[in-house]
């Protein structure tokens, strides 16, 4: 199922958020959080939160969108405040190392009592933050790479007020 069309419309509607380059155009099965901005994902599919590597795995990555769904399914819990993988049962994102350039986040198994399994995902202005870090924001790393058929980035913790806005801004469809 394509939501391109549902993408922009949502995307026109939010004043707070800026003016892309250009619009994912995703096929992932809901529900999905991904970068508003499409950058330089060649097959326009946008960027997810990912496992790293094929199906399971400790580590979190942004990757393009798979059209499949799968591991690059999370969803937000504005309850307990938890990012949850829909391919993993169980499994959270969580905040493991916040200073590794490379491998910031890793997917453990869910406990809402854990602060660094705990984010703030506003809707207004597509900025996810951990409760422990509110002056950061989870973001897509500025190098992509070849991923098999798709492409791949690191999945960081940035400085919000120092980091392109395309690499800070998510949109969740539920």
């Amino acid at each position: 199922m394509r939501y391109s069309g549902f993408v922009s419309a949502f995307l026109s509607c939010l004043v707070v958020i800026p003016a892309f380059a250009e619009a994912p155009k995703i096929q992932t099965p809901v529900p999905v959080i991904f970068l508003a901005d499409n950058l330089d994902e060649a097959d326009q599919l946008g960027w997810c939160i990912d496992t790293l590597g094929r199906g399971f795995a400790e580590n979190l990555q942004a990757h393009s969108c798979k059209p499949q769904g799968g591991d690059v399914q999370f969803s937000y819990n504005a309850e307990t405040k938890q990012i949850t993988s829909v391919e993993f049962a169980g499994k959270c994102m969580e905040l493991i190392a916040p200073d590794d350039p490379k491998i910031a986040f890793g997917l453990r198994d869910c406990a809402a009592s854990l602060p660094m399994q705990q984010f703030l995902f506003d809707q207004g202005t597509g900025r996810i933050t951990p409760t422990s870090s509110p002056e950061s924001c989870v973001a897509a790393g500025e190098a992509s790479r070849q991923a098999g058929p798709f492409m791949s980035r690191d999945l960081v913790l940035s400085p919000c007020d120092d980091t392109s806005p395309e690499l800070i801004t998510w949109l969740e469809l539920k």
